[in-house]
């Protein structure tokens, strides 16, 4: 036993011990900037490029719930377009997510999200949630298994992921929501106590992504539950969400 506690001394902690303020490497795609007058074509071909019509030209702007961030509107842009490392992009309301030509971040991240002080003063620090798969392709569920491993460590903050909508304080979607997937959706969200929270996780949740168009599709979910917190990416990198439900909660 003792010999233990020397070893676990000597390891220290492995987590990231500031997450609000660490930075990812450079090549990891966040945040875009967008300068319309670096391209002197036709932007058309620009909107043409992305695989899920998250590019509008009129005016230019991206919406983040739609992205992907493939990196090809930024090799086509020839530096109209840039992905920066900034990596805390979620956000409240969903018309948050649109960034356009520019949009400093600063001023875009301004009040991106809503405290929910009530919902921090109901469950103090501690916020239990039920991830539901609705038929993703386990990108984003992978990165949300990330977010309790030694690096990140979401535990400490109190946030942890759980096996039953009936012990949870809320709903964490991923996925475009699938037929099948959405009976199995509602019932999760039914099962939970009010108040509860739903978090919507990568492009697929927040707008079906590429399988927006598809006939398999049933996201008639999110016309009748409000969601609290958009987390984009595709997927949303583990400090993107650990950030995003710390504003939410406030506690960050």
């Amino acid at each position: 036993m003792l010999d233990l506690l020397k070893l676990r001394r000597k390891h220290g902690s492995q987590a990231i011990p500031d997450v609000v303020n660490a930075e990812l490497m450079e090549s990891h795609r966040g945040f875009p900037v967008i300068d319309e007058t670096k391209y002197p074509g036709d932007w058309q071909s620009i909107v043409d490029i992305c695989p899920t019509g998250a590019i509008s030209k009129e005016p230019v702007s991206i919406d983040l719930g739609k992205c992907i961030f493939c990196g090809e509107c930024e090799k086509l842009s020839g530096g109209a377009v840039r992905f920066t490392n900034i990596h805390k992009t979620a956000a409240s309301d969903r018309r948050h997510l649109i960034v356009a030509s520019g949009s400093e971040y600063d001023s875009y991240r301004e009040n991106a999200v809503e405290v929910k002080r009530e919902i921090h003063k109901l469950f103090g620090r501690s916020l239990k949630l039920r991830q539901v798969s609705a038929g993703g392709c386990n990108g984003c569920e992978m990165e949300l298994n990330a977010c309790s491993n030694v690096n990140f460590d979401m535990g400490r903050f109190g946030i942890d992921f759980v096996a039953s909508p009936r012990h949870a304080d809320g709903v964490v979607l991923t996925g475009p929501i699938t037929k099948n997937m959405a009976p199995a959706l509602m019932d999760a969200y039914q099962s939970i106590g009010d108040p509860k929270v739903v978090i919507a996780v990568g492009a697929c949740a927040i707008s079906g992504g590429v399988f927006a168009e598809s006939a398999q599709m049933n996201r008639s979910f999110l016309n009748d539950v409000k969601v609290d917190l958009y987390v984009p990416g595709c997927p949303p990198h583990p400090l993107t969400f650990i950030n995003g439900v710390l504003e939410f909660l406030g506690i960050s």
